[in-house]
């Protein structure tokens, strides 16, 4: 979860084919099918924080493509010394950079830089606050301590954004937060470098496991929770979305995040914004290529999604960029399971029906 500035606490094909064949021409398939282009069915953000909107704000988060320079730190504290070695703790979250190059079809790319020593911290690991909630402001400060306390061991200008991992014997340090920055105010610098990214890890890195680096990155990018703040913790999405459970059954990242971080492009997605219906064939989000998601937009900040997992079926969700982070900005349909061939959504109110056919494939249909 991000620390908000000033608040507590990121035979298919074939058969497809043949119902544009069908038509007259390519012209009046795409007016009988309602085709729009996917721009379309793209929304602005609502919420002003990490929210489902295409339109990220990068003086807040940073690019979600290329090649991103980390630096790896490891901490300890007047009350609670580090008395092993560094080199278990980043081989918790080493498979992090490769499990997200893989999950982005190879469009991000984490060149990790670990820094191999203990670094002290000014004071003791219970007066960061993490026990009351951790303010921004006081995540801030451990962010500012970490930094400050290596920088006669580091050049902070060679980096983009910076992991802080404590250690096991610090128990005050208890979970994992990102830190983004607040334009407002004098932030973070070193070496003439604002540091405007970094994932500070606690003991919950050791249940978690290194899919809590990708969790946490993925708020640096701009992507919301999508598990619960409130009430049961993963009612939403289930762990169909490594922003959810992380430690859920199948935490990839839902195509409509691969979508907005520009890990796959407008031809991959299919987008019917107003009445009509298009059949679309989906290759699993879990493989690069094809057509990942297939979207059908019901109002301003609204949207179905279909899109095919790995030998589980069809999944259906709805998207809606007002709601904010924690609150259930996406919400899974079919209490989280995906849908077989023959099953059908329906959502009379919005006048949206999907249908799941033979190899994934979907029919999506909008009456008004």
């Amino acid at each position: 979860m991000p620390t908000p500035p000033h608040r507590p606490r990121l035979a298919v094909a074939a058969a497809a084919a043949a119902v544009v064949s069908c038509l007259a021409s390519p012209a009046t398939a795409a007016a009988a099918e309602g085709r729009a282009p996917a721009s379309d069915c793209a929304f602005p953000g609502r919420t002003g924080w990490t929210d489902e909107g295409h339109d990220t704000d990068r003086t807040l988060f940073q690019p979600s493509t290329g090649t991103r320079r980390v630096l790896t730190l490891f901490v300890d504290f007047p009350d609670a010394p580090a008395t092993d070695s560094t080199q278990p703790y980043a081989a918790q979250l080493a498979p992090a950079a490769d499990w997200l190059e893989t999950a982005a079809y190879g469009r991000i790319h984490l060149d990790v830089t670990v820094l191999h020593r203990w670094i002290r911290m000014p004071a003791t690991s219970d007066s960061y606050g993490f026990a009351r909630g951790l303010t921004f402001e006081a995540h801030e400060k451990y962010v500012r301590d970490a930094i400050a306390a290596a920088d006669p061991q580091a050049d902070f200008s060679r980096y983009d954004m910076v992991y802080v991992v404590p250690t096991r014997a610090a128990t005050a340090i208890s979970f994992s937060p990102t830190y983004i920055h607040d334009p407002a105010t004098p932030g973070v610098t070193a070496d003439g470098t604002r540091l405007k990214w970094a994932v500070t890890f606690g003991q919950d890195m050791w249940r978690w496991g290194f899919k809590v680096a990708a969790h946490e990155t993925g708020h640096t990018f701009g992507l919301p929770d999508l598990y619960a703040f409130t009430g049961a913790t993963h009612r939403y999405v289930g762990g169909w979305d490594v922003m959810g459970n992380i430690a859920g059954h199948a935490p990839q990242f839902l195509g409509w995040h691969s979508w907005k971080l520009g890990w796959i492009r407008d031809r991959q997605v299919a987008c019917l914004a107003g009445a009509g219906r298009r059949t679309v064939a989906l290759t699993p989000v879990e493989r690069p290529g094809g057509t990942k998601i297939a979207v059908v937009r019901t109002g301003e900040t609204t949207a179905y999604v279909a899109e095919s997992r790995q030998g589980q079926g069809v999944l259906v969700y709805k998207v809606d960029s007002a709601v904010q982070t924690g609150e259930g900005p996406v919400r899974v349909m079919n209490d989280h399971v995906a849908y077989a061939p023959g099953e059908t959504f329906t959502d009379p109110d919005a006048g949206v029906r999907i249908d799941v056919l033979p190899g994934n494939a979907v029919r999506i249909a909008r009456a008004r």
